[in-house]
Formats: C-alpha cells, structure tokens, sequence
C-alpha cells in the first residue's frame, strides 16, 4: 500500500500543520539524526504521523521552529515516540522544547508484557505483522536529495508508530497508560536536567579507589573533558579517552613523556592539550584539603548480593501480579543506592530515584524487607 507523503520544507508550511496537528488527540514523532562525530546530533529529517499520512520534515530547510515547539508542549496533544532518549535530544536542539504528554511505545509495549525495550522493526512486526526493510538506519540523513528508500523508510515509520498507538493504548488500563505517560514525564525531566561537569567524576569507573587528593584531579579531568566537547562539539573521547581519567589522577604525570605513557592516552590529545593537562593536574594536585572532594563510596559488598536479590524479587513479584515486563519495575541502580544508605546494618532510605507509582506500591515492601534482614534470627 503505497504511503501518502507530504513535504514540508518552509516556515509558513511548518506553522500551518503545527496548527492542524494541534486539533488531534495525538500525533506520532520520529527524528532521522547524524552524530557520528559530533557531540550533539544532527537533524536530519523530523517524520510526523497523524494515522493516515506522513509529513516529512526538512530541518535544513526550516528556520523557525516556535509552531513546533508549541505543538510539543500542547497538553492536550499525546506526543508518540519509540525508545526516544535520541529523538528527544534532536527536538531539544532544534525547538528549545519537548514533548508532553509523552507516551514511549517501547514503554508500553513493556507495561503490556510484550518484551522491554524492543527494538521499533521487532514491535512492529509483534503487533502490526509488517515486516520493515532494513538498512537505511545508518545512511546519511544530511545529504540531499535524499534516495528514494530513504525517503520511503522514513515515511513507514511515521505512518506504523501511529498505528502501533491505535493498537496499543486500548490494550493498557487506566492506571498501566498514566504510567506510561509518568516514566515518558520523567524521561524528559532527565533530559532537563542540566548535568554539573564537576559532578561526573563521581560516575567514574574506580573512582572510589582513588584518594581524596587524587579525586580532585579526577573532577577536573571530567569536567574539563565534558565542557571541551560541548564547546567543541565532538564525542567526549575525542578530546580524552575515558579510559585515560583515571591512571592520570591516580599518577598525576608531570611531563610528556609521563603522560604518554598513560594507558589509552591517544597522541593527538597530547599534542593539541597536553600541555593544558599537565597544568591541570599541577594545579589541581596542589590543592588544600579544605577544597577536595568527598571520597567515592565504595561498591556494595559480596555479601549485600542476597539482599539485593530479595529487593528484586519484590519488583518481579509485582512485574507478575501486573503482568508487565519485570525490568520495568526496579532498576538495579535504584536498588544498590537503597542498600547503600544503610548497609549493612539501617536504617536505610529510599532514594529519590525511587519514585511516582513504584515507591507507592512497594517502596514500603522494600523497607519492610530491609527491616526484617536486619532483624537478629
């Protein structure tokens, strides 16, 4: 069935669907991006879906992008997009706004206990029984013109994910699709949520090894990296390996040599900043112990490992009762930063992470079950 296509490559044009779209109950959103060697994505192509046709969107054509970001914060349109953490990152950059409400397919399809986080061709082959042809994913979306496969995969997508909506919002409960609707909420306060480069250090693969001294080296090391590659707009390794943090601030190397020899140390890093870094790390080495950061706390025990297994089997328990994906219930994550706030002997507290419709039914349950590990036998 051959798929109707409307273009849309001017600013009048962009702002009289907008308008139109805005009187749906839903519109389907899918982005095409490069970023192969760019710290931020490249738009490429934005597909919109309205259940019957597909509106291509050509963003190298596009100057103001307001109808669109209007459209994205428009209550009264859900927003449908599959496993969009990317897709969220090119509107962002392009309109300034996200959408909302926000309801992820790939979520749902998890909420109903179809399998979490399917890939977009396995869904739609699992609900719509279309099979997708493949390989265009990886082609370049900034050329122009685009080929005609590319122009036909990206048109598909837009028309399935509003089908796959049609198909799956009746399928959910009331309380299983405002769910949907509160993690795809979260995942854009993720998104808003500014991340502090001094703060990355603590996310750093062994960080909880290195002394204090050593640590402030690290958070310098980290937060230099990430404003570089924003500034620069590069991937984070191309201005230093990540690999390569972490035997500089535990060695602290005071010269060239020294620090070419630092495991994953690329050459070119040496010779466009090394200079730089050694100043850094000088600098930073000679630090007060009044301006070092706190230590790293370290990872949880062997031992916590059959707590952790009982906290899990409190979501898997839940995961069967609502007949949804176990995965989506409790995050490994979240479940480590709750034994951590007491291990090993309380009290212990919930975590932030640990929030909405999960901390009402069983962040209780999880505390109880704390309570009674605790409890002598």
């Amino acid at each position: 069935m051959a798929i109707d296509i409307h273009w849309i490559r001017d600013d009048s044009a962009l702002a009289e669907h907008c308008r139109l779209w805005r009187q749906l109950p839903f519109v389907a959103l899918d982005t095409e991006f490069m970023r192969v060697d760019t710290f931020y994505p490249k738009a490429g192509l934005i597909q919109v879906g309205d259940g019957l046709r597909a509106f291509l969107i050509d963003p190298l054509l596009i100057d103001d992008w307001r109808p669109l970001a209007e459209l994205l914060e428009d209550p009264d349109v859900i927003k449908v997009l599959h496993a969009c953490s990317e897709d969220l990152e090119v509107l962002a950059r392009l309109t300034g706004s996200l959408p909302a409400p926000l309801f992820d397919t790939q979520l749902a399809a998890g909420y109903l206990n179809l399998g979490f986080s399917m890939g977009y061709s396995r869904l739609v082959q699992e609900v719509l029984g279309i099979e997708l042809p493949k390989g265009e994913t990886r082609s370049d979306w900034l050329q122009r013109p685009l080929s005609d496969t590319q122009i036909s995969y990206a048109a598909e997508d837009a028309v399935h994910l509003a089908e796959l909506y049609e198909r799956l919002r009746p399928q959910l409960s009331d309380d299983k699709n405002a769910w949907v609707l509160e993690d795809g909420a979260e995942l854009v306060v993720q998104l808003r949520r500014e991340t502090d480069p001094y703060e990355l250090y603590r996310e750093a693969k062994l960080a909880w090894k290195l002394s204090r001294a050593q640590l402030a080296v690290l958070r310098e090391l980290c937060a230099w990296r990430e404003i570089q590659a924003r500034e620069r707009d590069v991937p984070r390794n191309r201005v230093l390996r990540e690999h390569a943090m972490w035997p500089m601030a535990r060695t602290q190397p005071d010269n060239l040599v020294a620090l070419g020899r630092i495991e994953d140390m690329h050459p070119r890093t040496i010779r466009q900043d090394g200079d730089f870094l050694l100043d850094l790390i000088k600098r930073t080495g000679s630090l007060p112990p009044g301006e070092w950061p706190a230590a790293v706390a370290e990872p949880l025990p062997v031992e916590a490992a059959a707590l952790l297994k009982k906290l899990r089997a409190i979501g898997q328990e839940q995961a069967e009762r609502l007949n949804i994906a176990p995965e989506l219930m409790l995050r490994k994550k979240t479940l480590e930063l709750l034994l951590k706030s007491g291990f090993p002997g309380g009290p212990y507290q919930l975590p932030d992470s640990l929030r909405g419709w999960r901390r009402e039914r069983m962040g209780q349950a999880l505390l109880d079950c704390l309570a009674d590990a605790g409890e002598p036998s």
